[in-house]
């Protein structure tokens, strides 16, 4: 995996800091996926939401991709703890698949830390992306 320019909107950065400010406050919401996400937020790129390509995973983006260790294609969409169902396929941004996915690219391919090792996958297309949708403020 090669360092790339992690996009994120403004919107989406100050929402995403103050989540991270309040799940910070409690000390047993201390978790390394928070880290993880906090990391993306410290090197990212703060573009306004008309600016972000629409190719980028945002906050409510539907996202394809590829499992490379199971080669298995599914769908989620980006959404905040608040929103997040497995079910449904809607994954918090605070997990650690979540925080991996965020402001990367169709054709990246994201790998994170699991319990057994390592999971890899590649962002095969963005669905749907609110801000080249023109829903600013989901």
């Amino acid at each position: 995996m090669m360092d790339r320019t992690v996009y994120i909107t403004d919107y989406d950065y100050k929402r995403l800091e103050l989540l991270l400010d309040i799940m910070n406050s409690v000390p047993q919401n201390r978790r390394d996926d928070l880290s993880c996400l906090e990391n993306e937020l410290e090197t990212c790129k703060v573009v306004a939401p008309d600016e972000m390509p629409g190719n980028i995973v945002t906050l409510n983006s539907r996202v394809k991709y590829f499992d490379l260790d199971t080669s298995q294609e599914r769908i989620v969409t980006l959404v905040f703890p608040s929103n997040a169902d497995l079910s449904a396929g809607r994954i918090s941004v605070t997990t650690p698949m979540g925080a991996a996915i965020l402001g990367y690219a169709e054709g990246d391919v994201v790998g994170w830390k699991v319990y057994s090792g390592r999971k890899t996958i590649r962002i095969e297309e963005v669905l749907y992306q609110p801000e080249a949708a023109g829903d600013f403020h989901l």
